[in-house]
This record gives C-alpha cells, structure tokens and sequence, in this order.
C-alpha cells in the first residue's frame, strides 16, 4: 500500500518538529487530524428534490468517496420543512483518502479561490478542530463549470486530536494550510 505525499511529511517532519516545538514526552501525544467532514446544506432543496441529487454527485466527485443525504431532525412549518426530509450532504473522509483529500484541498483548490489570501484563523472551536467555509464548489477541479446549475458552498471541518487550539492551528500550518497572516 503506498502512501500519500502529505502522510509521509507528517510522519518525517511533521511529528519531530511539533514534538520538540510543544515539549511533547511521547510522539503519540504529537496530534494528528483523525478525520475531514465535508457538509453541505441544501436548503433549497424543501422545493427541488433533484439538488439533493446534485449535492451528492458533486460531493461525491470532489471526496473522492460517497457522500449521504442528510436529513431533518424536526419539522419547521415557517421553512416547509417536514421531519425525516432530505436538507443537506456530507461525506467523512479518514485514512489515505482524507490525506489525498487534504493534500489536493491545500495545494491546488485554495489556491484556485478569485482574491485568495490565505484562509482565517478564527474556524478553531476551542478543542482543536477548524472549520473552513468554501463559498464556491467551482474551485475544485473534479468539478467541471459547464455541468454546474447553481454555485454553492460547503464546510469542510478538520477533527484533530489536539487538546488547544494552538496546536490544532500549528498542525495545520505545518500540513501546509494557508492561513492569513492576520494575527488576533
């Protein structure tokens, strides 16, 4: 089995430098992401039921895994939205596909955003993990412009095994996440 460019840097450099940096005891204390969910919330789909469809094939192409419907919980009369309806998409991506996720979501997708200068800091929950807002499906390149009715965005939430946010935002800087460099 081989294994992904990104995993063999967190491996080789990633661990040894953030283990001397935060004064770690063991490398099994080093945090690592543990897994990626990519949700998308399909809001018009009370009216339409085929972007539901939609929202699935895309995220599926962009994961490279396939992706479910997610469904309401409640009814909400002032939204037309009934109990058990479909509302959204999401895929979790662990293991090699969650690297080879990451890797091309860093190196070749971000950096497809119009204006881009880095994503924000503040998508750090107090736990550990972050959560990205993608505005535009459009920057991934799985995703062909012509086949694409209506731009939507996603979440994609990295759920990391470090107990701050420090070390949660210096594990993703060193996987080579493009931060701003605006500090709080």
């Amino acid at each position: 089995m081989t294994t992904t460019r990104l995993k063999d840097k967190y491996v080789n450099e990633i661990v040894p430098a953030l283990k001397e940096k935060f004064q770690y005891k063991s490398v099994m204390q080093v945090p690592k992401v543990t897994k990626v969910v990519i949700n998308k919330g399909i809001g018009a789909a009370v009216a339409d039921k085929k972007l539901i469809d939609t929202g699935v094939e895309e995220i599926t192409l962009i994961a490279g895994q396939k992706a479910v419907a997610t469904i309401s919980k409640k009814a909400i009369s002032n939204f037309k939205l009934r109990e058990n309806m479909p509302i959204g998409v999401k895929v979790t991506l662990r293991g090699q596909k969650m690297y080879e996720f990451l890797d091309r979501l860093m190196t070749v997708s971000l950096p497809r955003v119009r204006d881009f200068k880095g994503v924000s800091d503040k998508g750090f929950d107090g736990r550990g993990n972050y959560t990205l807002g993608v505005k535009e499906q459009i920057i991934f390149p799985e995703i062909s412009i012509d086949k694409v009715n209506k731009i939507s965005g996603m979440d994609i939430t990295f759920v990391t095994t470090a107990k701050t946010d420090e070390e949660a935002n210096a594990l993703l800087t060193a996987m080579g996440m493009p931060f701003s460099n605006q500090k709080k």
